[in-house]
């Protein structure tokens, strides 16, 4: 039978102890996945500063960020994704489809094997360089994508936003995204001051005081009543120390002169004055 306890016993904790090995796995697994994602982008200028900020974007990763434009007569599809293959072109960072003709035709605007990355407190500015060149215009240089993720702790992804495609110029021309993110958000400050920190423990003291003293005296002591509340008779007393003490302050009422300061009537002094003289009249 005790062998059979054990044969029986042990597959009702295969289980957990599966569980057990297997969250720690999969939360570094993520942890790694993520951090692998934001290498595959190259850094133009290969710097720990930039690195600090493009980790800031590592839940942004893996997912293609789609919007569609559409102006004087011209239809596109821009698509991003960060240090990731935008729309499966291999190497592009954001990409145009033109969606007007019957043949959809890809542009590559920005790679990430030329990145920059620039933070403040709450945003990130993205920049892929490097990509195909203009046919016409700003002097058939490189076209480049910078992408504006501004900090928003309401959404974790937000929409991505065509703001402006600027190809006017005799060159640095740029095609300018924005999109919302709580990924850039800094940590939210404490609001706590020294004082609600100090007032915070004189609270829990106090609590602990209380229950602690009541369990005390109703299970231990077996009191009853009023008697349970810790120290009872103390603060009784103190509690009247402490009425008296206001009362003395704070009365209002008029209290009676010292008799060594009253006032004495003229009256009262000459009828002391006439007894004070009748034992020297002659008999």
């Amino acid at each position: 039978m005790e062998v059979g306890e054990q044969v029986y016993s042990c597959p009702s904790r295969r289980p957990f102890l599966v569980w057990t090995l297997l969250v720690p796995l999969v939360l570094c697994g993520s942890v790694v996945f993520a951090a692998d994602g934001i290498s595959s982008c190259k850094l133009l200028y290969d710097s720990k500063s930039d690195w600090t900020v493009l980790n800031r974007l590592a839940p942004l990763t893996n997912k293609n960020f789609t919007v569609e434009s559409v102006d004087e007569g011209e239809s596109y599809t821009y698509i991003f994704q960060l240090c990731g293959d935008a729309g499966g072109v291999p190497g592009a960072g954001v990409i145009q489809v033109d969606s007007k003709g019957t043949e959809k035709k890809t542009t590559v605007i920005g790679t990430y094997n030329a990145t920059q990355a620039i933070g403040g407190g709450d945003w990130v500015m993205l920049i892929y360089r490097n990509g195909d060149t203009y046919n016409v215009h700003c002097s058939k240089e490189k076209r480049k994508a910078f992408i504006m993720i501004s900090c928003n702790r309401k959404v974790d992804m937000g929409q991505l936003e065509v703001l402006r495609e600027e190809r006017e110029r005799e060159q640095d021309c740029f095609y300018l995204f924005k999109m919302d993110s709580s990924a850039v958000c800094p940590d939210p400050p404490s609001n706590l001051s020294t004082g609600s920190i100090l007032l915070i423990i004189g609270v829990c003291l106090l609590a602990v005081y209380l229950i602690g003293g009541f369990l005390y005296q109703r299970l231990i002591v077996g009191a009853k009543g009023m008697e349970q509340f810790p120290n009872y008779a103390f603060w009784v007393e103190f509690g009247n120390l402490t009425a008296d003490g206001c009362d003395f302050v704070c009365r209002s009422q008029n209290r009676e002169d010292s008799p060594a300061y009253r006032a004495v009537a003229p009256e009262s002094l000459e009828e002391e004055q006439e007894e004070r003289d009748d034992h020297l009249l002659p008999m």
